[in-house]
């Protein structure tokens, strides 16, 4: 019976040391999940977000599903529209409001009208800035209605057609942000390197009678690049920034969300409003500031459009090959060390070669008298113009037959 008791009073102590410990346990507390982006921004929280995978797009049964009269009206489509952004449209090209378009483009080739860009490029945005490449989208209004202009990307143009005034303006502002930009050669306009590096330079309207501004206006296109616009602040969603210049671009972002996406407004570089504001407006910066925090430096967009192998991010770079300096003064290593105790150990004997020499000069004064003094003269002042401080005058001006191109000195 006493064993009986003794079994129970240990089983009941063990019970009561495992609920000690529960209780410990509970005091403490376990291991709590940080909710996403609580110890960061919102901007880094919404990063994380994966965007919606591209669905996978048969171009080739696409287009056998379309009807005899779909094919040829869209075949500029089915053969320049990059196949990202195709699959992306292919429910757009075929609405009535996108096909009456069309109607209406081969109405003007029909009648003889020509109008810009040509055909070939007209879509030519998609294939120099796929859908999954776009970090940055710049909107324009219409296309440029002049010969050898337009050639589907907004603001830009083909050599050798120099930079309109509002690129030139746009070159001012990029200036103001980065000073190591440098304009194009001979005051080109190509932007085709943004187009590269994943900024999307869209029209309003993507063709335009020449010379004839806003020819094609309210046609159809206006609602095909909205559609663009939007599917990039829908599927985009770890974000991009929208540049709109201009009341009818500000009117095109309007739905697009501002937690997500960066937008960033401000008047036309068109002359005619630049100076309201565009030329210290600081978009480009704060476009690759942004880009910086939600993706890494990495992400950012260079601008340079200078010669090749620039960049506008050299000031950075100086920055980085300075760490290696403390309070003024630059690391080195013991070869440098070594180096140094050379140089002035063959400083220190220059010095006693110097000290030779002039007394030796002093003997020589010595026992010419007056000659002697003469000589002296005569090294002194070839030592001076040797150095290139002063060329020497004849009563202080520049004498007959002298060389008028040295250099005077001046005060810094």
């Amino acid at each position: 019976m006493s064993t009986l008791k003794r079994k129970a009073a240990a089983g009941a102590g063990a019970e009561a040391k495992k609920a000690k410990q529960g209780n410990i346990m509970s005091f403490f507390g376990a291991p709590k999940s940080s909710p996403v982006g609580a110890s960061g921004s919102s901007s880094a929280a919404t990063a994380t977000v994966p965007e919606p995978a591209t669905p996978k797009f048969d171009k080739a049964k696409w287009a056998a599903s379309l009807t005899p009269e779909q094919r040829q009206l869209l075949q500029l489509e089915i053969d320049t529209l990059h196949e990202s952004w195709l699959g992306l449209l292919k429910d757009e090209l075929v609405t009535k409001e996108f096909l009456e378009l069309k109607r209406f483009l081969d109405r003007e080739t029909a009648g003889g009208k020509k109008w810009f860009p040509p055909k070939e490029d007209v879509y030519s945005w998609s294939r120099h800035t796929p859908f999954s490449s776009v970090k940055i989208v710049i909107l324009g209004q219409d296309p440029y209605h002049n010969h050898n202009q337009a050639h589907g990307l907004a603001f830009s143009v083909r050599p050798p057609t120099p930079a309109p005034p509002s690129l030139k303006n746009m070159y001012i502002a990029l200036k103001n942000d980065y000073p190591l930009f440098t304009a194009p050669p001979n005051r080109g306009g190509l932007l085709t390197p943004w187009a590269d590096r994943g900024v999307l330079m869209l029209n309003t309207c993507l063709t335009v009678r020449a010379h004839e501004a806003n020819s094609h206006s309210n046609r159809g296109w206006e609602r095909f690049t909205q559609r663009v616009i939007d599917l990039v602040a829908a599927r985009r969603t770890r974000g991009v920034v929208f540049m709109a210049w201009g009341t009818p671009a500000g009117k095109r972002v309007l739905k697009v969300d501002g937690k997500r996406h960066l937008v960033l407004k401000s008047v036309h570089p068109s002359p005619l409003s630049a100076s309201r504001g565009f030329f210290n407006c600081g978009h480009f910066r704060a476009a690759n500031d942004w880009l910086a925090e939600r993706y890494g430096e990495q992400g950012r967009v260079d601008w340079a459009l200078g010669e090749a192998g620039s960049s506008v991010f050299g000031e950075e770079a100086g920055k980085k090959e300075e760490e290696d300096e403390f309070d003024g003064e630059s690391v080195f290593d013991g070869d440098e060390v070594f180096d140094a105790a050379d140089a002035a150990e063959k400083k220190k004997g220059a010095g006693k070669a110097d000290a030779a020499v002039k007394a030796a000069v002093a003997v020589a004064a010595a026992a010419a008298g007056a000659g002697g003094k003469k000589v002296a003269a005569g090294v002194k002042e070839k030592e001076v113009v040797g150095e290139g401080a002063v060329s020497p005058r004849k009563g202080g001006a520049v004498a007959a037959g002298e060389d008028e191109n040295v250099t005077p000195e001046v005060e810094a």
